[in-house]
């Protein structure tokens, strides 16, 4: 049975004032909380031991939470050195692994940056490391999905329609990750109304399938912005920024798609999605 899931990047300030120390305790934290998500932070690297993430992968079962992983932030798609790109191949394998480990499905993966080169050939050197990714994954017999994350900054790759582009050098092994927060900073706060987060889930569905748009990983927080786009990551305090959480849930509850939804707020990452998953919740039993 499908089920729309929700929880942290990581763990808030309140899991460590709990007087809780190690990620392991996280899941029945969470599970206590009424949250079912987790997402496992490995952006400054993995260093984590295989039986330490087998460990962390069989108390997340054993509390029913679902766990999926941020891979390094270094890894660098599109960048105009080959030993850098032919490494991130490297970096992503070891992240495919870690997921499985984990006993997580999707790894999330930055899209990668234009920096001062054309965009199309950004792209173009994108598409062929996510080519040779896509080889190593298949070759290494890895079912764990690398998923390719919506950019916050202007002068990032990971427009959605950049997103679905890379997505599709190969549909078996890699899937959108769509970051609301960062789509709402790098348009100047362009999801305005649920109509605009319902469009996101359309084309998702239109251009790579029903079945990715009714699933789709999804990271979700308010986010201050600039001119160049995203600038940092805020709380749901926040009554300045968008996006709006309350819209987004509408949109997919109107939908009727079940997507993970982690939450990346500064520091308060479960209390809000806590939040969302009630307000979630109230739509269900309101429709």
């Amino acid at each position: 049975m499908k089920r729309t899931e929700f929880g942290p990047a990581g763990n808030s300030l309140s899991f460590y004032a709990d007087g809780k120390k190690s990620t392991i305790q996280a899941f029945e934290w969470l599970k206590q909380k009424g949250l079912d998500a987790y997402e496992y932070q490995g952006g400054k690297g993995i260093y984590a031991s295989d039986d330490t993430l087998r460990a962390i992968g069989a108390e997340a079962a054993k509390q029913g939470v679902s766990v999926s992983l941020h891979a390094p932030y270094y890894i660098s798609l599109s960048s105009a050195e080959e030993e850098k790109r032919n490494n991130s191949v490297g970096y992503i394998t070891r992240s495919a692994s870690a997921c499985e480990l984990l006993g997580a499905r999707i790894f999330v993966v930055h899209s990668g940056s234009a920096g001062g080169a054309d965009r199309e050939e950004a792209m173009k050197r994108a598409e062929s490391t996510l080519y040779s990714a896509a080889m190593a994954l298949e070759e290494g017999g890895y079912t764990a999905y690398a998923g390719l994350e919506t950019m916050g900054k202007i002068n990032q790759l990971g427009t959605l329609e950049e997103v679905i582009r890379l997505c599709r050098v190969s549909e078996k092994h890699f899937r959108p990750v769509v970051d609301f927060g960062h789509l709402n900073a790098r348009t100047q706060g362009g999801l305005k109304n649920a109509d605009d987060f319902k469009r996101i889930f359309e084309t998702v569905s239109a251009c790579l399938g029903a079945d990715r748009a009714e699933t789709l990983h999804c990271h979700f927080s308010k986010i201050e912005y600039t001119k160049m786009g995203e600038k940092k990551h805020l709380t749901f305090e926040d009554e300045i920024y968008g996006p709006s959480y309350e819209q987004f849930l509408q949109a997919a509850a109107a939908l009727g798609v079940h997507p993970t939804v982690i939450c990346e707020s500064d520091g308060t990452m479960a209390e809000d999605a806590l939040t969302m998953k009630k307000y979630y919740e109230k739509q269900i039993e309101n429709s």
